[in-house]
């Protein structure tokens, strides 16, 4: 059970990764800094507050809290992150401390107890959380994208109004272990 966790939440995060890529992939430069209004986020915003989170939950993930000391939370929300190539170089940085901690993960650390902000958590419990945060704000960032495509958004799943074909392909084949990135 162990090793599969593992390797299904490590599958989880990279799904959610790659999410959050082709949806800035369908974008112009200009679009990853826009913002609704003044208390909305702008997906680089958004990717230097889940970067700034993944350098702190998981540099040393099971032996220092996961809310760092050098962590500026607030200054995460400020956009100081300036063109695409500054941006996609910090979310690849939080995602390799991230899935570099996970592989070198092992089954029996998982009910091991860590902490973020002095509340422990089996790492189990830790991995989830985290992927539920990451999840939500990869969501925000696919909305966000969307919006800003206008009429040229190319769908991450299913498109709209090809349910019937999708399923009718899925179901004329033989059942088999489904892949989060089998769909796309």
């Amino acid at each position: 059970m162990a090793t599969s966790y593992l390797s299904s939440v490590t599958k989880q995060f990279e799904y959610y990764k790659m999410l959050g890529e082709k949806a800035m992939d369908q974008l112009p430069d200009e679009a990853l800094f826009w913002r609704f209004n003044e208390e909305s986020n702008s997906i680089a915003v958004i990717v230097s507050h889940i970067v700034g989170n993944m350098l702190s939950r998981f540099t040393d993930f099971l032996t220092t809290d996961g809310e760092k000391p050098w962590r500026d939370r607030d200054a995460e929300f400020e956009g100081y992150l300036s063109n695409r190539q500054e941006l996609l170089a910090y979310w690849n940085k939080g995602w390799d401390c991230l899935l570099n901690t996970l592989r070198n993960l092992k089954e029996e650390e998982l009910e091991l107890i860590v902490y973020i902000r002095n509340d422990g958590h089996t790492v189990t419990e830790a991995l989830n959380r985290q992927l539920a945060h990451y999840s939500y704000h990869i969501g925000q960032i696919v909305y966000i994208a969307k919006v800003a495509t206008g009429g040229n958004w190319k769908s991450l799943s299913i498109p709209r109004n090809m349910s019937v074909d999708f399923n009718s392909k899925k179901f004329s084949q033989e059942k088999m272990k489904r892949h989060y990135t089998d769909d796309l």
